[in-house]
């Protein structure tokens, strides 16, 4: 069997690493906010040149957060408008209706599964205040083009970077300057950033979900920005709405990076880039060696900007497709079955149409594809998806 994902194979490089790291987060007794997710903060906002990092609970907390962080800030308030991708994740719906901000879905393009810019213009409003981009699948979306139109129209952006770490764009030059030690706990003081080259407004939330490019063994999230009061307000919103502790400024919530998580994501940011390059390599095989008039494959430049935390293929007979890799003992699994318009949850959209995310919904399907997945295996792949 060709698992579609071996969490357990992928983590086992790791395991001698930290055990040591255990005995030493035991031994000093200092288990929230602590070392640990202060050098993880640190490293990951190097790591996506950005000046700050903001430890959570999990990527979907990272979404809220930002979405209360700008409410606390007076630019979104209750009842506005923010664009969102029909075809995402419900999380990312969820997280804007957690704050009492109102989502509009915008179809995306068929090629890419990212949400189409020249459909964003359609549906803003004097409502519309925000645009949520969702990196779908690990490619960066349009974010020229998005940018141009958020500034035309004076529009927050917010970046759901859940499945995308370490995308670049190829027009992306900038070289951090760091302070000495990233402020992660209550009671800091948080210096302005240096000019950058880049928007100095806007917000992505990553997610650390065991299965993602960078997966902890648990929950975990973090919020990257170059906002100053952004992250001043986000670092007492993720602990209370403290600033100091027992004195609370804003109404906050519990959602901090716990110091286990921050010590197994310390040990593997490292390697990331060569585990996407990995990703990337598998991704180029399937593109030049999967030779089937019934299987569509995903659109891609060949550039840094996607990191393919999945490969999603699309065909007709989905159904069929799927019983006979899985009779060939190659497992697979569909993302999303169910868009966030027809989910029961949501009787009031049920009626609405999309047919191109309607269409995506039907037809994808997820190869395996991991730093751990053998020469052998992805021959093995594309030799029975061949003989399809």
């Amino acid at each position: 069997m060709i698992p579609f994902l071996d969490l357990k194979k992928v983590n086992e490089p790791y395991e001698a690493a930290f055990q040591e790291k255990l005995k030493s987060i035991l031994s000093n007794g200092w288990y929230i906010l602590g070392k640990e997710v202060e050098t993880f903060e640190k490293a990951f906002a190097e790591y996506c040149q950005t000046q700050y990092c903001i430890g959570v609970g999990n990527g979907f907390d990272a979404l809220v957060l930002i979405f209360k962080g700008y409410i606390q800030l007076g630019k979104l308030q209750k009842g506005d408008e923010v664009i969102v991708p029909a075809n995402t994740y419900i999380a990312s719906v969820l997280a804007i209706l957690q704050t009492d901000l109102v989502p509009v879905l915008v179809e995306p393009k068929l090629e890419t599964y990212n949400i189409n810019p020249d459909l964003i213009r359609e549906k803003i409003t004097s409502k519309t205040k925000a645009i949520l981009v969702v990196h779908l699948y690990g490619q960066l979306a349009e974010m020229a083009e998005i940018n141009r139109i958020a500034d035309q129209n004076n529009l927050l952006i917010i970046e759901d970077a859940a499945q995308s770490h370490g995308a670049a764009a190829n027009s992306n030059n900038f070289i951090p300057k760091h302070r000495d030690q990233i402020p992660n706990a209550s009671n800091v003081t948080l210096s302005d950033p240096e000019a950058s080259g880049e928007e100095s407004s806007g917000a992505k939330a990553y997610s650390f979900y065991p299965g993602k490019n960078l997966g902890c063994l648990g929950d975990g999230g973090a919020i990257t920005t170059n906002d100053l009061e952004l992250a001043k307000v986000l670092f007492s919103l993720r602990n209370y709405g403290s600033e100091k502790k027992y004195y609370n400024e804003y109404v906050g919530v519990n959602s901090r990076l716990d110091e286990i998580q921050a010590a197994f994501l310390n040990l593997k940011l490292p390697n990331l880039n060569a585990d996407n390059d990995k990703r990337r390599k598998i991704a180029k095989r399937y593109l030049a060696e999967i030779k089937n008039e019934k299987i569509i494959l995903p659109f891609w430049d060949f550039s840094e900007n996607h990191v393919f935390h999945l490969f999603v293929i699309r065909t007709e007979n989905r159904e069929e497709l799927q019983e006979y890799l899985k009779q060939n003992n190659i497992q697979t699994v569909i993302h999303y079955p169910v868009p966030p318009h027809k989910q029961k949850a949501f009787p009031e959209w049920n009626n609405l149409s999309f047919p191109i995310t309607e269409k995506i919904q039907n037809e994808v399907l997820s190869l395996p594809i991991s730093p751990v997945l053998t020469e052998r295996e992805v021959s093995f792949v594309i030799e029975v998806l061949n003989r399809y």
